[in-house]
């Protein structure tokens, strides 16, 4: 009987020795309740305290909440934005409790915080894509983008006073609804189309408008070239003749002599007959000895 006692003793002393002592971990915080009211925090980001640590038995209970970054994944969902195109957004957040009393306050557990923060996320998301183009959304803005819905839900979370920091918010995906993309693809396409139409049009407007104008610069040049030549050949013809007429004056029976020449050098070819009179005038000179 006594050993059983002595047993029951024991076993009462170890059950509450357990219930007196806890162990928070580098990773985790904990808030402290006195009969459900909060009293104490224990390892919180400002207070670092990890370890072994005690407390009343069956008076005080304590709530574990983890001190790591935590991540909100929220399900894709369809949002419309500023030019009425549907796009399916797929989101997430991470987020770090940075206030266990507060937090436990708002909440009461990270489910709650869970509910709350999905709601803020879907109003940011919806706030910031319903005022941009969906053409902003797919070409790559997200950076810009994601600042803004950062930006919108930190002002929530402080106003809110829920004792969580958000640490980022990312964008996985923003792509039109699979019923739609194949015809938006096509009407892009075909303004493409449209716009090559265009730009060949003009290409062929402005090639035709360089080739009219190089063939009239073409004719001018080669008009002003002929005349050029032209008068150039006047001039020349005219000094030939002054060179002749001044050869004449100066000894007109050389002047016969050498024009005779270059008649009989154009007129007298190899193995071309010639029949004409000896005594022609055109060989005049072949019938003296001294060339007279």
């Amino acid at each position: 009987m006594i050993r059983t006692l002595g047993i029951i003793i024991l076993v009462v002393a170890v059950f509450i020795g357990l219930q007196s002592v806890y162990i928070v971990s580098e990773t985790q915080q904990a808030l402290i309740l006195r009969l459900g009211e909060p009293v104490d925090a224990v390892n919180e980001t400002s207070e670092p305290d990890p370890g072994l640590h005690f407390k009343t038995p069956f008076i005080m209970d304590v709530l574990i909440f983890d001190k790591r970054n935590l991540e909100l994944d929220l399900d894709a969902e369809e949002i419309l934005a500023s030019d009425q195109e549907r796009l399916i957004v797929d989101a997430f957040l991470r987020y770090r409790i940075t206030d266990p009393l507060r937090f436990y306050q708002t909440f009461r557990d990270e489910r709650g915080a869970v509910v709350r923060l999905e709601q803020i996320m879907d109003d940011s998301l919806r706030g910031v894509i319903a005022s941009i183009p969906s053409s902003d959304v797919i070409s790559g803005q997200r950076a810009d983008l994601m600042t803004r819905v950062q930006a919108a839900v930190e002002a929530q979370v402080l106003t809110g006073r829920f004792g969580i920091e958000v640490i980022d918010v990312r964008i996985l995906a923003a792509d039109l609804p699979p019923q739609i993309a194949d015809n938006v693809f096509e009407r892009m396409r075909s303004e493409r189309q449209q716009e090559a139409a265009q730009y060949r049009a003009e290409g062929e407007q402005r090639a035709t408008e360089i080739r009219a104008d190089a063939d009239r610069q073409a004719s001018i040049i080669r008009a002003q070239a002929r005349a050029d030549a032209q008068r150039l050949r006047g001039e020349g013809d005219a000094r030939q003749n002054q060179i002749y007429a001044e050869a004449y004056n100066r000894d007109p029976e050389f002047f016969a002599f050498y024009r005779s020449m270059l008649a009989y050098e154009q007129a007298v070819q190899s193995g071309t007959p010639i029949v004409i009179p000896p005594d022609s005038e055109f060989f005049r000179y072949f019938r003296s000895e001294t060339g007279e």
